[in-house]
């Protein structure tokens, strides 16, 4: 009855929306040793293992649930546990510890992914045979002291990773003489462990069944000692994972007691400030070694392997280190098992060697940002068939990659951006999920697989910067990404595109003509539409509103011509649009107050890019750890779509990419033929980063409203007809860096050189004849005249002549008639009768 009353009492306080347990049934046929998630003793029918991980289905943590312990109590051989991934906050009642107390048998309990704060570790303390302990990922918080470690002298694998501890590791754990596997690594994504301050190895040095330590600093303050004091390890280690820690601060030296390591599996050092030249000596006599990570240190010179074929390494990674020279000749046949190849971002030069070739089983080759030059030899890209990521972008690479021993079948991920490669694409079909050969040398049509993938996944293709031609085929994929931009293709978009599924397109810089076609404004999916510097010409259809996901919108330079189509106005989620150089007439459309130009809410929001996670190299299960706490990855690759958008702001051109993208926003109206005035109402884009309408022929004054544009850097009205003075508010722009109102007819007192206009100088203000005051060489008098004063004086001179004449003759008239009737004289009265 225990098990049906467990049931009860998880199915009462869980959310689940399949039936829970559904062959745990009181029915006197039903034998429960062979209940799903239940183990029985061979020998006494007991329950000696429950694995009751992933019950709780709930995702909000308000709902999170506390355990009754007491529900165990019956199940007296119990000797697993396994309550992971439940969101299970803490035990009921106050006779906890006397519950786990009385589990004499319980030798391994998961309580991974649960919402279980430091507290717990003092109840498990109860438990007294407990062996393995699983607390990862769970929201334990402050310092980790020697008191809360104190009564777990029994185990043998404790995993603390994932948690949110802070201050130093205790030396108490140096006491914990039976560990063979101690984890304090952050591995999950909000989950941090900052450790920090000292912590010497040679608390270890009695530990004899250590196998695995696994420690991780997330803030790089955890400094280990591993030299001094002398000591020698009664331990032979499997697993050695010590990332972003300072180990041997100030010399950096790598630990010599790896020296006598000779089980070693797995070592990974990374992020660790160590230094010196690369230490062949790890791979010299570790004949078990499976994968060794070196990224992100500062090893520097020539990098050399050990010259004899006895290496079963799977993983290997130096990247990001100063190492140079040549790979040595035989490096294939030295490591014919490697999976995983991380050489990047070194200072490596010369040729490929062909025996890479050798590499049969080679999984990711990354040799991105180096200086490696000449042709790829054939052998790699004829033998090693089971590639799946080939980044060799950032180099010196020529020649045709895509020869006909082109034999890669299985790659996924292609990056060969910024090299000198010529030839053209294969006609065979390839499935690609990323695919970038940008900034080369190649030419030729797009072959149709190049835009019309059969993969189920999406894709992201980047050919910009070459020299392909002819036009755009009908069918395009499941595009994140396509950029086409900066080649020479030709003629009309053609009416049966697809991009039913493309989120970004990109075709700046070709010859492309025509108009927009329908199959363009039909596609709802778009976030970025970049067809500058083409030939489009026409209106700009008003059916663009379908474009309702847009956040990028980039027309200019080429001859749309015609009003501003108010149903731009629709396109709420807009953040950078750019009309500019086009031919556009009329005024400004008032309801651009209603576009965002930033300031969506978070649910509105649309990503520039998504991100593509790419498996890579492989896993490792120490099974022997009796738990599968330690899976060691060759490699996640995160592939953003890397969209980079050039848009002009503060008077010159930046290019904008990943999360600066993400939050900048600016609308560019410049050198088309608007009249008009400015709407008062874009003062209400108060997210806006740059705003240009220069080289228009706008009139009527600068807007005070646009005193509001808080978050405003860059403001270019220049080469229009605006008149009226500068608003004196827009000194509260704090954020303005940049201020052009050259070349109007703008008059009366520049703002005053205070804030962010004291950075601005003369020439933001030159071509207004009737401006006066610092930085300007005019000095504001009283005697200065104004347009206005001016325009009066004009108008007197020319079209008014006539009332000043007339003013003067009556006021003449009357003079003299009353002084000749005071005078009364006869020649008066006579002079008055004719």
């Amino acid at each position: 009855m225990g098990l049906l009353e467990l049931k009860a009492f998880l199915k009462a306080r869980t959310n689940h929306t399949k039936p829970l347990l559904p062959t745990w049934v009181n029915d006197t046929k039903s034998e429960c040793c062979s209940w799903e998630q239940v183990k029985c003793s061979t020998s006494t029918d007991h329950v000696i293992k429950l694995t009751l991980a992933r019950i709780n289905q709930e995702k909000n943590y308000e709902n999170a649930w506390y355990l009754n312990m007491s529900l165990f109590q019956p199940f007296k051989e119990l000797r697993n546990l396994d309550l992971s991934n439940n969101k299970i906050a803490g035990w009921l009642g106050n006779e906890e510890s006397n519950c786990l107390s009385k589990m004499s048998k319980l030798a391994h309990l998961n309580l991974r992914s649960n919402y279980f704060d430091k507290e717990i570790l003092r109840f498990l303390g109860a438990l007294p045979v407990l062996k393995s302990l699983d607390l990862s990922n769970n929201y334990m918080k402050g310092p980790l002291s020697s008191h809360d470690m104190a009564k777990f002298s029994n185990l043998k694998i404790l995993d603390l990773s994932g948690n949110s501890f802070t201050g130093s590791i205790p030396p108490y754990i140096g006491a914990l003489s039976s560990l063979k596997a101690l984890s304090l690594y952050s591995n999950r994504l909000n989950g941090t462990l900052p450790i920090q301050g000292l912590f010497r190895f040679s608390l270890f040095a009695n530990h004899s069944k250590l196998k695995v330590i696994q420690f991780l600093s997330d803030n790089n303050k955890l400094d280990i000692e591993t030299e001094n004091p002398s000591w020698d390890p009664l331990f032979q280690l499997k697993v050695l994972a010590l990332s972003n820690c300072n180990i041997n601060k100030p010399t950096g030296n790598i630990p010599k007691f790896l020296f006598d390591q000779h089980e070693l599996e797995v070592v990974d050092i990374s992020r660790s400030k160590l230094n010196g030249s690369f230490p062949i000596w790890l791979l010299e006599n570790k004949t078990r070694l499976q994968l060794l990570r070196l990224r992100s240190n500062s090893f520097a010179g020539q990098f050399h392997l050990p010259s004899y074929r006895s290496m079963d390494l799977r993983s290997l990674d130096v990247s990001d280190n100063n190492l140079d020279g040549q790979l040595q000749e035989n490096i294939g046949k030295i490591t014919p098992k490697l999976e995983y190849l991380n050489l990047s971002r070194n200072y490596f030069e010369g040729n490929l060697p062909s025996s890479i070739g050798d590499m049969s089983n080679l999984d990711t080759l990354d040799l991105s940002f180096n200086n490696f030059s000449k042709e790829v030899p054939m052998e790699l890209v004829a033998n090693c068939t089971s590639l799946k990521t080939l980044r060799l972008y950032n180099n010196y690479f020529y020649g045709e990659i895509f020869s006909k021993h082109f034999n890669l079948s299985s790659l996924i991920c292609l990056e060969l951006q910024n090299n000198h490669f010529t030839g053209t694409l294969p006609m065979g079909r390839l499935n690609f999920y990323y695919l970038d050969i940008s900034n080369n040398h190649m030419s030729g049509i797009i072959p149709e697989w190049v835009v019309n993938s059969k993969t189920p996944f999406t894709m992201n293709v980047d050919l910009s910067n070459n020299h392909f031609e002819g036009q755009i085929p009908c069918e395009l994929g499941s595009f994140a990404m396509i950029n086409l931009s900066h080649n020479l293709l030709s003629g009309l978009l053609p009416s049966c595109l697809n991009l039913w599924d493309v989120k970004n397109l990109l075709l700046r810089g070709n010859n492309l003509t025509g108009t927009l076609p329908k199959a363009v404004l039909n596609s709802s999916h778009l976030v970025t539409l970049d067809i500058r510097d083409n030939n489009f010409f026409s209106n700009i259809p008003k059916e663009i509103d379908r474009l309702s996901n847009l956040r990028v919108l980039l027309l200019s330079g080429n001859h749309f011509s015609g009003l501003i189509p108010k149903q731009l106005c629709q396109l709420k989620k807009i953040g950078i649009m750019d009309l500019s150089r086009n031919s556009l007439s009329g005024t400004i459309p008032y309801c651009f107050h209603n576009i965002t130009f930033g300031n969506l809410a978070a649910s509105d929001f649309v990503n520039i890019h998504d991100d593509l996670f790419i498996s890579s190299g492989f896993s490792i299960t120490y099974k022997y750890l009796l738990i599968n706490f330690l899976r060691i990855q060759g490699a996640y690759f995160l592939y953003k779509n890397q969209i980079e958008i050039e848009f002009v702001t503060k008077n010159h051109s930046n290019v904008y990419k990943d999360s600066i993208l993400e939050i900048m926003s600016g609308l560019d109206l410049s050198f088309n033929k608007l009249t008009g005035v400015i709407p008062p109402m874009l003062g209400q884009l108060s997210s806006i980063h740059a705003l240009n309408v220069s080289y228009n022929q706008l009139t009527g004054p600068i807007p005070k409203t646009f005193s509001n544009l808080t978050q405003l850097e860059s403001l270019d009205l220049s080469h229009n007809n605006l008149s009226g003075e500068i608003p004196t508010e827009l000194t509260d722009l704090t954020f303005l860096e940049v201020f052009i109102v050259d070349h109007n007819n703008l008059s009366g007192k520049v703002p005053d050189m205070k804030k962010q206009f004291s950075t601005f100088g003369e020439s933001s203000y030159e071509g207004n004849p009737f401006l006066c005051g610092a930085p300007l060489k005019k000095s504001c008098t009283d005697t200065d005249e104004s347009p206005q004063s001016s325009q009066k004086s004009s108008e007197a001179s020319d079209g008014r002549w006539y009332e000043v004449d007339l003013l003067a003759f009556f006021t003449s008239f009357l003079s003299v008639f009353f002084i000749l009737i005071l005078i009364g004289s006869n020649d008066a009265s006579t002079w008055l009768r004719i």
